[in-house]
């Protein structure tokens, strides 16, 4: 939810930000920021309720499926993946 919420666009540039992880470098970016209305809390925490209540049917439907921390550096995340694609670990069926 923080992810998603916390993310900003500027509309003179189209360049994206995140207020934590990603801040506008000045003061005059900053404040011409826009939220997407598909980030506001409401709308993210709606979704994730969505989904919980389908994750099981997806997890049944994707038997063959791996997971991923995607909180990690974003070459960490591809290389997992890269990794999963080229050599599968082996899984208990």
């Amino acid at each position: 939810v923080e992810r998603l919420c916390q993310r900003r666009t500027d509309p003179v540039t189209g360049e994206r930000y995140h207020t934590t992880f990603r801040p506008a470098p000045t003061p005059e970016i900053q404040a011409r920021l826009r939220q997407n209305p598909r980030d506001k809390e409401e709308n993210v925490e709606k979704l994730m309720e969505i989904y919980s209540r389908n994750v099981q049917a997806l997890q049944e439907f994707y038997q063959d499926a791996f997971y991923v921390n995607a909180d990690q550096d974003p070459h960490v995340v591809f290389e997992f993946i890269e990794s999963c694609i080229i050599k599968p670990i082996p899984c208990k069926k």
